[in-house]
């Protein structure tokens, strides 16, 4: 069972995902920085100096003017501008993956179609007929 779990591991498909993973956690990092300290920030100051990350629906009647403080004193809130955050990290992520496979593609050969064989047809009724087949369906003739 060892000598079996040892040769799935080390099969390259497996190594292959792990690096992706590993590779795509790190970048996952990268564009949550992206988004959190560059892209919104000014999106925040365009909009009319707006924090995202603190935009918060708060669902007791306790009155709380940050989410840190709603959060310090374990209210039930609504984090949506975390949301908003996280869904825009997502997008860009999304797109990240979908420039890169698109330009993976157009870099990979594109596998050679072999050309359509003409159909075989019966010398005497001219039908298409099989391949292997000895005589014709339509005319019983029989076929070499």
């Amino acid at each position: 069972m060892v000598e079996e779990f040892k040769k799935f591991i080390m099969r390259g498909n497996v190594l292959d995902m792990a690096v992706g993973i590993i590779i795509g956690a790190a970048f996952g990092k990268i564009v949550t920085s992206f988004v959190n300290d560059v892209l919104m920030p000014p999106l925040g100051l365009i909009v009319g100096q707006v924090d995202f990350s603190n935009l918060f629906i708060n669902l007791s009647s306790t009155e709380v003017n940050t989410l840190a403080e709603a959060k310090d004193a374990g209210l039930p809130i609504i984090a949506y501008g975390a949301f908003l955050n996280t869904v825009i990290d997502f997008l860009i992520v999304a797109f990240a993956i979908f420039m890169l496979i698109k330009q993976v593609n157009r870099l990979m050969p594109k596998p050679k179609e072999e050309p359509a064989k003409d159909p075989r047809k019966c010398p005497f009724c001219k039908e298409v007929v099989a391949d292997d087949a000895t005589r014709c369906p339509h005319c019983t003739s029989e076929l070499k």
